[in-house]
C-alpha cells in the first residue's frame, strides 16, 4: 500500500468514525424493537426492518469504499475477510442475524492500539454489548421454532449469560441451524473473554512481583548516600592514622 493511499484510507476512517459507531447504535435498536415488542405496529416494524437494510447496506459501501481506497487491495481483502463474510452471510434470510456481528465490528473498530487499562474496559464493556445482542438473535432465531424452548427476551438473556460464560446449564437450547450458529459465537467470544481475563490477570501478577522485587529510586539515592558517608568516614581515619586531622592540616587531635 502506497504512503498516499493509506493516508487517504486512514483518513475516510476517521471523519466516518462517528458517523458509522451512530448508525451501528441505531442498528441494533432498531433490529432490536420487533423482536422485543411482536405486536409493534405494521408500520413501525416496516420501518425498522427498512431502516436496518438500509443502514446494512451503508456498511457494505463503507467496506466496498475503504476497498477502492486501498490500492493493496487483496492484501485488504485478506485482512478483512471475516468482515466480508459477516457483510454477505445476512443476504441469505436465516442469516440476517448476522447484520448484528456488523454492526459490533464497527463499534470494535481500531481499538488495538489501546492500552491495557482502556482494553479491560472496551473487552467489559464488548461482553455486555454481546451478551445483550446475542440474546436478541437467539430470540429471533428460536422464537417461531415449533422445537423451540427459548419464547421471550428474559429467557434468552439467561441462555446468553451461562452460554459465553461456559457454564451451560441446559435449561435452554437452541434448536435451529441459525440459533445454533448464534450459540457457537457466543461460546467462542467465551472462551475468547475467559482467555483474556485470565492472561492479563496473570501479567499484572508478574508485573506486581517484578515491580515489587526491584529496587526503588529513593533506595538507590539511600544507598548512594551512604556510600558517600562511608568513604568520607575512610578518608578521615586515614588521616587520623597518618598523625593529621581530619581537614588534612595538622596534627591530630590527642
Amino acid at each position: 500500500m502506497s504512503r498516499d493511499s493509506g493516508d487517504r484510507l486512514g483518513r475516510w476512517e476517521r471523519r466516518t468514525a462517528g458517523v458509522l459507531t451512530a448508525l451501528a447504535v441505531v442498528f441494533i435498536i432498531v433490529y432490536a424493537v420487533p423482536i422485543l415488542w411482536p405486536a409493534v405496529d405494521d408500520g413501525w416494524r416496516r420501518a425498522c426492518e427498512i431502516t436496518n437494510v438500509t443502514i446494512w447496506v451503508v456498511f457494505v459501501g463503507d467496506y466496498l469504499w475503504r476497498f477502492w481506497l486501498s490500492t493493496a487491495r487483496w492484501a485488504f481483502v485478506r485482512s478483512h475477510i471475516f468482515d466480508l463474510v459477516v457483510l454477505l452471510l445476512p443476504l441469505l434470510r436465516p442469516l440476517r442475524m448476522l447484520r448484528l456481528v456488523t454492526a459490533l465490528l464497527v463499534l470494535n473498530r481500531r481499538t488495538e492500539t489501546w492500552s491495557r487499562g482502556r482494553l479491560a474496559l472496551y473487552v467489559g464493556g464488548t461482553t455486555v454489548l454481546l451478551v445483550l445482542v446475542g440474546a436478541l438473535a437467539i430470540l429471533d432465531a428460536e422464537r417461531t421454532s415449533p422445537d423451540g424452548n427459548i419464547r421471550d427476551y428474559p429467557q434468552a438473556l439467561w441462555w446468553a449469560i451461562v452460554t459465553i460464560t461456559t457454564v451451560g446449564y441446559g435449561d435452554f437450547y437452541p434448536t435451529t441451524l441459525p440459533g445454533r450458529l448464534v450459540a457457537l459465537g457466543l461460546m467462542i467470544g467465551g472462551i475468547g473473554l475467559i482467555g483474556f481475563v485470565t492472561g492479563s490477570l496473570a501479567t499484572w501478577i508478574v508485573e506486581r512481583i517484578s515491580t515489587s522485587e526491584r529496587p526503588s529510586e529513593a533506595t538507590k539515592e539511600d544507598i548512594a548516600s551512604i556510600l558517600d558517608e562511608i568513604s568520607r568516614l575512610r578518608s578521615e581515619v586515614a588521616a587520623l592514622r597518618s598523625g593529621r586531622g581530619p581537614d588534612g592540616h595538622g596534627d591530630a587531635p590527642p
